[in-house]
């Protein structure tokens, strides 16, 4: 998760998608992931050229088209809601779809709430707050709470580990749900709180773990267990579910 991608449009198998490229440092080989009904990655060690990984991608062309497929047939059945402010609207909230409301509030300024069963957004009527500055607010409301959580969990799973952060940054990057950089800063997608809490926890143990081993080397992947038990079930949920969650609230 913590490599730097460099990423390229390229068109194969007669289909447009998004190929991510990934020179790495860490990987002994090359190898194909199709992230999402339209991101293919190709991880290839840096003695491994361009030319030759290209190829490599290539003779995959079958099972390519295969996953490609069954991810768009999975796109098209999701059906991820309008962002809707008349009560019918939903959004994706710690793994479940809780209704977004907009109460009526007398205050000058807007609050989100999170809320067990809901989000709801108060606001002052009078304030004419128009779709677009509804859905600015609650994107900024959103990556306010996730920093909130990566905080706690960065100070919980880091005592448990040993280990402390530099720093933490929470944005919105398009290929990586998270990464540590070598001065030990951390990166994590506010998307993460629209995943179950044990996703998000997953990805927060996952970098911590490259503070001890910057690699994901068969040390790491032990390391990584030892933390959290059983984490091939979020990596696998991640895998699964990761293009949902760009679904919501498409990135600008």
């Amino acid at each position: 998760m913590s490599e730097t991608p460099a990423s390229t449009q390229f068109e194969l198998f007669n289909e447009d998608y998004r190929l991510v490229e990934r020179r790495s440092a860490r990987s002994r080989h090359l190898r194909v992931e199709v992230r999402s009904a339209s991101e293919v990655r190709l991880v290839y060690p840096r003695w491994v050229a361009r030319a030759q990984a290209l190829a490599f991608l290539r003779e995959r062309e079958g099972w390519v088209r295969e996953k490609l497929a069954e991810l768009r047939q999975v796109q098209a059945q999701r059906q991820v809601p309008e962002l809707r402010w008349d009560g019918q609207g939903e959004l994706l909230f710690h793994g479940r779809r809780l209704p977004l409301r907009l109460v009526p509030a007398s205050g000058l300024r807007p609050q989100l709430r999170f809320e067990p069963e809901s989000v709801s957004l108060f606001a002052a009527p009078q304030l004419g707050l128009q779709p677009r500055h509804l859905e600015l607010i609650l994107r900024r409301g959103l990556l306010q709470r996730a920093r909130q959580e990566a905080k706690q969990l960065l100070e919980d799973e880091g005592r448990r580990l040993g280990v402390q952060a530099a720093g933490l940054r929470v944005n919105d990057p398009r290929t990586q749900w998270g990464s540590c950089n070598p001065g030990g800063l951390i990166c994590l997608s506010w998307r993460l709180l629209m995943a179950p809490p044990e996703v998000f926890r997953y990805v927060v143990v996952h970098e911590l773990c490259h503070l001890v081993h910057r690699n994901h080397s068969p040390r790491f992947w032990a390391l990584v267990e030892r933390q959290m038990p059983g984490h091939d079930e979020q990596r696998a949920w991640l895998r699964e579910n990761g293009g949902l969650l760009q679904d919501w609230l498409p990135k600008e």
